[in-house]
């Protein structure tokens, strides 16, 4: 038995046999659990606190699934295996000339990393990803709390959060201009039938020259992309798990950074 975030106990299943996981997608037990705990905690007065918690996670990209909400829409989910991360560090503008917290997200052989950086890290710990987070705005009273040594849990999000995500989409190589640009290619008729997915004329001959910008083929994928407008549709706070909607760019096990909207 282990307590949820409303202060009521009840016991979260595991990912390999849990009830709202089934094949094909998530059912509805999930989140009749909650909905049973947030009436309990209610009709009982449990006092529900809300501390300011820094919405900032990193997490891997484990797979694509289905949700089912309460009203029977299905909706397309991607799952995510999100922190815990440590704050290893907090930047102030004094010294460093701006504010930012640096933190720290999985596990690395001490032999894979520099030595520079396990002095800076000390006991905090050997993590695979080092990221900084700027928050801008009235985000920025969430680095007043923070310390080093903190860990921020996907308990920082509920379901229904709006969210932007970064990641890096998957890298598809050299690649020509039908598949980069969506080019139509060459005529099969009139004579040809060896441009069917050729670019074409490249420029006039007016300027001897070919313009800069010129739609060519060329390396496609693995850029950094933001998503927003997702939501978060589940949290799993005993396997570290959350459910986002939509779909999240790049392959399994790349790093996603979570923000809040």
């Amino acid at each position: 038995m282990s307590s949820c975030t409303l202060g009521v106990f009840c016991s979260p299943p595991t990912y390999a046999n849990a009830p709202f996981v089934r094949e094909g997608g998530w059912s509805l037990a999930y989140a009749d659990m909650f909905l049973f705990c947030s009436l309990f905690a209610i009709a009982h007065n449990f006092a529900i606190t809300t501390t300011e918690i820094m919405k900032y996670l990193l997490a891997t990209k484990q797979e694509m699934t289905q949700y089912f909400s309460p009203e029977g829409k299905c909706t397309a989910a991607t799952l995510l295996s999100a922190g815990p991360i440590t704050v290893t560090k907090l930047l102030t503008k004094e010294i460093d000339g701006y504010e930012a917290v640096q933190v720290g997200f999985g596990t690395q052989l001490p032999k894979r990393v520099n030595k520079p950086q396990l002095g800076a890290l000390k006991e905090l710990g050997v993590f695979k990803f080092i990221r900084e987070y700027r928050p801008k705005g009235e985000k920025a009273t969430e680095l007043s709390t923070l310390k080093a040594g903190d860990k921020i849990t996907v308990e920082a999000f509920a379901p229904g959060d709006d969210i932007v995500i970064t990641g890096t989409s998957k890298g598809k190589g050299f690649q020509g201009v039908v598949k980069r640009h969506g080019f139509h290619g060459g005529s099969r008729t009139h004579g040809q039938k060896h441009s069917e997915r050729e670019p074409g004329s490249i420029g006039a001959t007016g300027p001897q020259k070919v313009l800069k910008g010129t739609r060519m083929a060329g390396r496609m994928g693995g850029d950094t992309v933001t998503i927003k407008g997702l939501k978060v549709l589940a949290v799993d706070s005993t396997n570290n798990l959350l459910l986002v909607s939509g779909a999240i760019p790049g392959r399994r096990g790349t790093l996603i950074e979570i923000k809040s909207a």
